[in-house]
């Protein structure tokens, strides 16, 4: 019998593993006001999947008189005072799941845009160890859409990248999970995601198994090796 190939899990954070796309938006929303500027719902939308910075320079266009840095602090800091072990608006199924893969043994990284030290928060939140690496947006070179964030969490994991799920809420990170060869798996929520080939979807992470995630990459190999 053939030894079955190991598999890894990369996971967005922001509107995936945890929903705080609102919150994001409602401090951006403030940081703007704060400086007469109107931040309308197509600003916060263009805002999601982005890294920071670029983020940033769209608030900044807005007519927040702060540098890059200072607004990625900001927002940052805001965001993370709302999140807390009572409040954490995990996505249905996601913690779960992430617990259950765990347990099977299976090598995960939290793959986001968002800084370090807010991915770090957000990750002692969840009452277990749930990843063996963090891919942060303050520590990388380039951001989603770019591949690079989704390469460096499967070579933190040893897992190949055509061996890992990547799970994505957003069109730019979509786009940088199937550049990468992962196995891309869209689980729709904020944004509308378009059509295109190279991903799955998956409209909830809740009921979701080991199982289907070994499934969703198997399928992925198939695809890949008929190529």
């Amino acid at each position: 019998m053939a030894e079955e190939r190991s598999i890894g899990v990369l996971w967005d954070m922001d509107g995936t593993l945890v929903d705080t796309e609102p919150l994001w938006m409602a401090a951006e929303t403030e940081l703007v006001s704060s400086f007469g500027g109107v931040w309308t719902h197509e600003n916060a939308m263009a805002c999601v999947g982005k890294g920071l910075d670029d983020s940033a320079a769209i608030i900044q266009a807005a007519g927040v008189r702060l540098g890059i840095d200072e607004i990625t602090r900001w927002l940052t800091d805001h965001v993370k005072a709302h999140l807390n072990p009572e409040t954490m608006p995990w996505r249905a199924g996601a913690r779960e799941l992430l617990f259950a893969l765990r347990e099977a043994g299976v090598p995960t990284a939290l793959v986001t845009m968002s800084l370090h030290d807010m991915a770090q928060h957000v990750a002692d939140q969840l009452g277990f160890v749930g990843f063996d690496a963090i891919v942060a947006g303050d520590r990388v070179e380039h951001p989603k859409p770019h591949p690079d964030p989704y390469l460096r969490g499967a070579a933190a994991i040893g897992v190949p990248i055509g061996d890992c799920a990547a799970f994505e809420d957003s069109n730019i990170g979509l786009a940088a999970a199937i550049d990468s060869g992962a196995c891309a798996i869209a689980v729709p929520w904020i944004v509308p995601i378009e059509p295109r080939p190279g991903f799955i979807t998956w409209d909830t992470l809740e009921g979701r198994s080991v199982e289907d995630v070994r499934a969703a990459i198997g399928a992925h190999r198939t695809a890949e090796a008929l190529r």
